[in-house]
């Protein structure tokens, strides 16, 4: 094991994605784990970008094994997981859920959007740890050096329940390592029109100024990890505040 003294057996992992099971990125995360820990890849088999935490609820779910501990979902990032855990693995449930290595960011409110996120977040619903990667280009061979390290950190330093990593590399080697808060910056509207009343979408980054975020520091050049909490969603200090006089009102 080439991990350290501090993991004492090898891990289980789920690897999965938003990119699907061909994208270059899941590959390299494979890649980084394989020589220390005991691998089952389970991942849409297109393309899912962007779907967020959604499930597939009006169509049946195809589960293909295509190779050795490796299958594909026709569907989400979120449906992966769910079938990884109550079919692929029921009798072994992983250690930790990794997801990526996404091509492209997600840093700021972005996580929202992200079905990389919506992989590790799945698994926290199961009460199984997980870490989103995700880096700025597609230069996967300098990100997946570094993904030892937070894999061990993590196997030895355990987050807290509901808490999983957000891991941002830049596009370029990193400078360092910064454990930051995620930032506000997202992606906002830029609508173009297409025939028939149709529009793309389209999208431009809104930005903020606000220093000590992973925004900031990837434009940086450094690697960025945020601690997302999920467990409570709750706006505690309103619900103190307000609760009487809501409650009062009707």
């Amino acid at each position: 094991m080439k991990m350290g003294s501090a993991v004492k057996r090898r891990l289980r992992i789920l690897i999965t994605n938003d990119d699907g099971i061909a994208a270059p990125g899941i590959h390299h995360l494979r890649a980084a784990v394989s020589s220390f820990a005991d691998v089952v890849m389970v991942a849409p088999a297109v393309e899912q970008s962007s779907v967020g935490l959604s499930i597939t609820v009006r169509a049946p779910l195809r589960l293909e094994q295509v190779d050795k501990a490796v299958w594909t979902v026709s569907g989400t990032p979120a449906d992966s997981v769910k079938l990884a855990l109550s079919v692929v693995m029921k009798d072994a449930l992983p250690d930790l859920i990794l997801s990526g290595i996404n091509k492209g960011t997600n840093s700021g409110k972005n996580i929202l959007y992200s079905g990389t996120v919506a992989g590790v977040i799945e698994g926290l619903l199961h009460e199984i740890p997980g870490v989103a990667f995700s880096c700025v280009g597609a230069n996967y061979h300098l990100a997946e050096k570094h993904i030892p390290k937070v894999v061990e950190y993590v196997a030895s330093h355990p987050l807290p329940a509901g808490t999983f990593l957000n891991i941002n590399f830049p596009e370029q080697e990193m400078q360092d390592f910064k454990m930051v808060r995620q930032g506000r910056g997202f992606w906002t509207e830029s609508p173009n029109p297409a025939p028939q009343s149709c529009y793309w979408l389209g999208s431009k980054l809104a930005t903020f100024e606000e220093e000590d975020s992973d925004v900031h520091w990837l434009n940086e050049g450094y690697a960025t990890a945020v601690p997302i909490h999920i467990a409570e969603l709750t706006d505690k200090e309103h619900l103190q505040e307000n609760k009487k006089r809501f409650e009062a009102y009707f």
